[in-house]
């Protein structure tokens, strides 16, 4: 089995207001977007990575910082939307590969424990994703008034990240439907079972500068406990 990773850093990031493409945010010496790929790197169950982006832009980010990345086989423009980044990685994947794991760049706190329990059970099932139980009571409404307290029993919050068997995920791009926030719901609507892998609350999405705040304290702190 090839397993063959693809990084996504397309998103702007103009939440975060830094003028900058979000994969290239300034995070703890580093561009956001080279955290999550050194995971990746030091990732005994990825083989191969396919970075999906600002190629020139990610490309020269990666020079400065100094990170030695050996797996990257590709360098793919991002589109317009996350779908149509994802349907552009998948063309640019090597011949060989049998397993694709999709992951955001904005997830930069990702381990390599979460990657391989995720790869495993694709490995093994055909399609998998990381989910953290919803902790949090839901309330359905608008502001200023509440309609309905949502049950939260059974619901899980989606991360990535995601893998899938190589041709189910193609099929599943090609199957023609739109608007779908992750790869798992475009696999779950041809019918096929995705199994749930526990994630990790830690492995948040970087959005706002609160997210990129939070990031950049827990890898300082990591960083001491080392040194």
């Amino acid at each position: 089995m090839s397993v063959v990773a693809l990084l996504l850093c397309a998103g702007r990031g103009e939440r975060l207001g830094l003028g900058v493409d979000k994969a290239l945010a300034p995070l703890a010496g580093r561009p956001l977007f080279a955290w999550s790929l050194e995971t990746l790197e030091r990732s005994a169950a990825v083989h191969r990575v396919v970075v999906v982006g600002p190629v020139r832009r990610l490309r020269d980010a990666l020079a400065a910082c100094g990170l030695a990345a050996r797996k990257i086989v590709g360098w793919v423009e991002g589109g317009r939307e996350r779908q149509e980044s994802v349907a552009r990685g998948l063309a640019a994947l090597p011949d060989d590969a049998t397993l694709v794991v999709v992951h955001d760049a904005a997830r930069a706190l990702v381990t390599t424990d979460l990657v391989s329990r995720v790869v495993a059970d694709a490995l093994q099932h055909g399609a998998a994703l990381a989910a953290v139980p919803l902790a949090d009571t839901l309330k359905q409404g608008r502001l200023g008034a509440v309609e309905r307290t949502v049950p939260r029993a059974g619901l899980w919050c989606a991360q990535t990240p995601q893998a899938f068997r190589r041709d189910w995920l193609t099929a599943a791009h090609a199957g023609g439907i739109r608007g779908a926030t992750d790869d798992a719901a475009l696999i779950e609507a041809l019918g096929h079972p995705v199994r749930l892998v526990e994630g990790d609350a830690l492995n948040l999405k970087i959005t706002t500068p609160r997210d990129l705040e939070l990031a950049e304290a827990w890898l300082t702190r990591s960083s001491a406990r080392t040194t």
